[in-house]
């Protein structure tokens, strides 16, 4: 059984309702953590059992993704961001620190553009949001996969047989899981539907971040080949006071494999960006 909790939100049409999931653990000042492409709020756990002496950390499931409510909608960065600040307000978190994970880095930096004095500080783990052309060539071989035909799963099923024989099983497996997962995260799958001509990239922040003026961490790993290292350093010289820091050794899922180096550099940064606020503790 899952222990999150359930928060009921306003449709963004106000016309019914959506159901926000998230796990609250800790106390002390707010960190809302988002997480990744095709991701949940489980992905924080480890982290936020590091984090949760000194903070409040809260770790939803955005719109679309994990147990909050999957509409069937044209999914994009303004409805995350209006998902997010509705959770915001209906819990009254008032101004919070958001830590976002690659699709959450986006959304987090979206919100922040949108929301600067609702914001205490930012923390951008490998994030996505930077326009790059190349990702749709990079996929393209992918697309057979967002086909809605039971005909993509029969091909599948039948390739099993030569993929054990040519040592590809694992591989033909994670192709069968994306699949899956694609099928059950609407949100995902409109993401990379409605993502395919480098021209849809309308809703990036790289023409935007200059105006953040939020204390920013940014974070990578030198060995991540899903967000290139130039998309973190974009963020990094555009948000004006900003820190980055490359992970040696780390690969793109930060939240699950590098939970302690993470929270290495978030105590301090923190701990720094909030010297000025009254009744902060010190981690």
């Amino acid at each position: 059984m899952s222990d999150k909790q359930i928060l009921t939100l306003k449709s963004l049409a106000n016309t019914d309702s959506y159901q926000a999931a998230y796990l609250e653990v800790g106390q002390g000042p707010v960190l809302l953590l988002l997480h990744g492409f095709m991701g949940e709020g489980n992905c924080w756990r480890s982290l936020t059992q590091l984090l949760r002496p000194y903070y409040c950390c809260i770790s939803m499931d955005m719109l679309g993704f994990g147990e909050s409510s999957k509409p069937k909608i044209r999914y994009d960065i303004a409805k995350q961001v209006a998902f997010v600040r509705r959770f915001v307000e209906t819990l009254n978190l008032g101004s919070v620190a958001i830590v976002g994970h690659s699709l959450g880095g986006w959304v987090a930096s979206a919100y922040a553009l949108a929301y600067e004095n609702s914001v205490s500080a930012l923390v951008l783990a490998a994030p996505a949001g930077i326009r790059d052309d190349s990702f749709c060539g990079r996929y393209d071989a992918l697309r057979p996969l967002l086909w809605q035909t039971p005909l993509v799963d029969g091909m599948l099923w039948l390739a099993r047989p030569l993929a054990g024989t040519v040592g590809q099983r694992e591989g033909l497996e994670r192709l069968s899981w994306f699949r899956r997962e694609l099928n059950a995260q609407p949100a995902a799958r409109s993401f990379l539907v409605d993502r395919l001509r480098p021209e849809d990239a309308i809703d990036t922040v790289e023409k935007e971040i200059h105006r953040l003026r939020v204390p920013t961490l940014i974070m990578t790993g030198d060995r991540d080949e899903t967000i290139p290292l130039w998309h973190s350093q974009t963020y990094a010289s555009e948000i004006s006071g900003s820190e980055i820091v490359v992970i040696p050794g780390a690969d793109h899922a930060l939240p699950q494999g590098y939970a302690l180096e993470m929270a290495e550099l978030i105590l301090p940064f923190l701990n720094r960006a909030f010297t000025a606020l009254p009744h902060q503790p010190s981690p």
